[in-house]
């Protein structure tokens, strides 16, 4: 997170960081993620854009950390929250193997 904020610091870029232009930026970026698979299978997307794939999703995980920096969240005890959410929504004995939404199990 230091070099993010020091990065950001240094260009005076703070002032654009608010939470609505973070979550949009985060959100062009995973766009641009998903270029990389338009029109091929998962295996012609990234053997022809794997740098590329690699730096989108450098991009995605660096607003995602500026916006929860921003907003003042833990990052790594969200997620485990998350993740204990989810294990309520999807228990394994219903959801082995599906891709149904936990609503449909």
């Amino acid at each position: 997170m230091e070099d993010i904020i020091s990065f950001r610091d240094e260009r005076n870029w703070k002032q654009f960081h608010n939470p609505k232009d973070l979550a949009i930026s985060l959100s062009l970026e995973a766009s641009e993620l998903l270029e990389n698979f338009q029109w091929k299978t998962s295996e012609e997307g990234i053997a022809a854009n794997l740098e590329n794939i690699k730096d989108e999703i450098a991009d995605v995980v660096i607003y995602a950390m500026l916006m929860s920096n921003e907003l003042g969240i833990n990052l790594e005890q969200t997620i485990k929250e998350k993740i204990r959410k989810n294990n309520q929504k999807y228990p394994v004995n219903k959801s082995f193997g599906s891709s149904k939404k936990y609503t449909d199990l």
